[in-house]
């Protein structure tokens, strides 16, 4: 038998859950930039044209990038998303994963413009919605390298 209680906390849970999922894309093909397309019905990436292979878990990490473009992810988000709850005390997983996609996808890894990492919070992907973006000129104080 549910109280009262038990309802509301399962109805905050579920909440807290909804929250966490991407926002909807309007369309499911994304094409960051001249030089990368994301086509999550397909699960397929294109870097100039050419398919690139991911891992399931590196694509994994890029969907939930780049489902939130421009938005800070915590590193602790991610790693709940890809690779769940139970590992919040493996953050060295995230840096070595977007690693292996900056290697795959930037042009230049060392100095990326898609991935960038906001020191000490998380990653944010670059804003592709907006013409022009700047996301990748990070704030003053703010590197964007892992």
């Amino acid at each position: 038998m549910h109280t009262g209680a038990i309802d509301a906390q399962e109805l905050g849970v579920k909440a807290l859950r909804r929250a966490e999922q991407p926002a909807q894309l309007p369309k499911t093909l994304v094409e960051v930039d001249q030089d990368l397309s994301i086509d999550f019905d397909r699960g397929e990436v294109l870097l100039r044209g050419q398919p690139v292979h991911l891992t399931a878990t590196e694509y994994r990490l890029l969907y939930h990038l780049a489902s939130n473009p421009g938005r800070l992810m915590p590193t602790e988000t991610l790693l709940g998303k890809v690779w769940g709850y139970e590992y919040q005390d493996e953050d060295h997983y995230v840096r070595l994963y977007v690693s292996y996609l900056r290697q795959k996808l930037e042009p230049d890894p060392a100095h990326p413009k898609y991935i960038l990492t906001i020191p000490g919070l998380g990653y944010k992907f670059v804003d592709y919605r907006r013409k022009n973006s700047r996301d990748h000129a990070t704030a003053p104080g703010l590197a964007a390298r892992a």
